[in-house]
């Protein structure tokens, strides 16, 4: 009932490009999503979300670099990434809440390596 899939990700040179997008498919309606990214060693941080209330976030460091766009039809969320750094290479998760039956419930997708090699 409810599946959060995850494409892109892959290997750049620094200063390159990258196009995440994540797509959650379910019949309930969905109160946030976001992308988050795990470092070797590192604990998970959010890298930019949309959140209740309109609000949106980014991670202090991709401000004006990374950008998150969202198609709400079809609960589809997309992370343009330019200009990436070494610094930016991670294993980067979809999150969506759900909002089920009045109450919420996050789920994850598989996540995607990305490598941002010098």
């Amino acid at each position: 009932q409810v599946q959060v899939v995850e494409s892109g990700g892959g290997l750049v040179h620094t200063g390159g490009s990258l196009r995440l997008s994540c797509d959650a498919a379910s019949r309930f309606e969905v109160s946030a999503m976001g992308w988050y990214r795990q470092a070797p060693g590192k604990e998970r941080e959010l890298v930019a979300g949309f959140f209740s209330g309109g609000i949106t976030n980014y991670e202090d460091s991709v401000k004006g670099r990374l950008t998150i766009s969202k198609d709400n039809a079809k609960n589809t969320v997309h992370l343009q990434m330019n200009s990436l750094r070494p610094e930016g290479t991670a294993v980067y998760y979809c999150n969506a809440n759900f909002r089920i039956f009045g109450r919420e419930y996050a789920y994850w997708g598989q996540g995607t390596q990305v490598t941002v090699v010098s």
